[in-house]
């Protein structure tokens, strides 16, 4: 259960960087309302984070978050923002998502 928690406030995480890109191109009110869906998206995916902390190791957890984090927002990126695909952006992307199951895998919880 705590594995998924923890999975969850990683998208969160890529919820509220989204929003911070979202929040950036855009001007006014739609801004506002990015700028408040970034704050809702980090209160959930901290919130989740403490929650798998209290039975996950602490560095196992935030490096498992951490890295759906930077997976998520670099797809959101290549996909939403049109940031480029590159060979070595994929490439280590790759490495990334490796070493955040090799992580589960190897932890004792």
């Amino acid at each position: 259960m705590n594995w998924i928690l923890l999975v969850i406030a990683g998208l969160f995480e890529v919820g509220f960087a989204s929003c911070l890109g979202k929040a950036k191109e855009t001007t006014g009110m739609i801004s506002t309302y990015w700028m408040a869906g970034f704050f809702v998206c980090l209160s959930i995916s901290m919130l989740l984070l403490y929650k798998a902390t209290q039975v996950l190791p602490i560095g196992t957890a935030y490096a498992v978050w951490t890295g759906i984090g930077a997976v998520g927002t670099v797809l959101v990126g290549i996909l939403v923002f049109k940031e480029p695909a590159t060979f070595w952006r994929i490439f280590f992307l790759s490495t990334l998502i490796a070493s955040i199951i090799g992580l589960k895998f190897v932890s004792s919880h």
